[in-house]
């Protein structure tokens, strides 16, 4: 089986743009998810995002996928990254390398215990750099979803509207 990106990416455009609701709804659950799988470690991201969805009202499909930041391929790009920058803004001095090889048994085991055993400037390193990360995704994530479901949902009227007239 092939990986087909193109195909993946139309199949998130399509669950976003279809959500039932407001299109302040939809760009909520996909913020909240594109937050908790930038800030929470992936094991956990569901048991998070989920609930949370139900008590702000927001779409639980798009805060389930809106995790999908974080996957398996991609963690062993951001969590390094997302080590290394958390380190410098609390003023640690980790490099790249030791960042990604220190988060080499969380990338294999992905459990709080293995995060555990990161020691506490390494943890707060990984947080510190996810919550930069979520700040910066959040509301780019809820305004590119908010205009999309707009502009589907447009379209559609659009394109009804022009079906009737032409019916007429």
């Amino acid at each position: 089986m092939k990986f087909d990106l193109k195909r993946l990416g139309s199949y998130l455009y399509y669950k976003a743009v279809r959500t039932g609701g407001s299109p302040a709804y939809a760009a909520r659950g996909w913020a909240l998810g594109m937050f908790i799988g930038c800030v929470i470690p992936m094991s956990f991201q569901l048991m998070i995002s989920i609930p949370l969805a139900f008590l702000l009202k927001a779409s639980k499909i798009g805060a389930a996928l809106g995790t999908l930041i974080t996957n398996p391929v991609s963690i062993f790009f951001i969590y390094p990254l997302q080590c290394f920058v958390g380190s410098k803004i609390t003023g640690g001095d980790l490099t790249l390398d030791a960042a990604r090889n220190a988060m080499k048994n969380v990338l294999q085991d992905q459990s709080w215990a293995a995060l555990s055993e990161l020691g506490s400037d390494l943890l707060i390193s990984f947080f510190a750099g996810g919550l930069l990360l979520a700040l910066i995704m959040t509301p780019i994530t809820y305004i590119a979803v908010y205009q999309a479901v707009v502009r589907y949902r447009k379209f559609r009227a659009d394109r009804k509207a022009a079906k009737a007239e032409q019916h007429k």
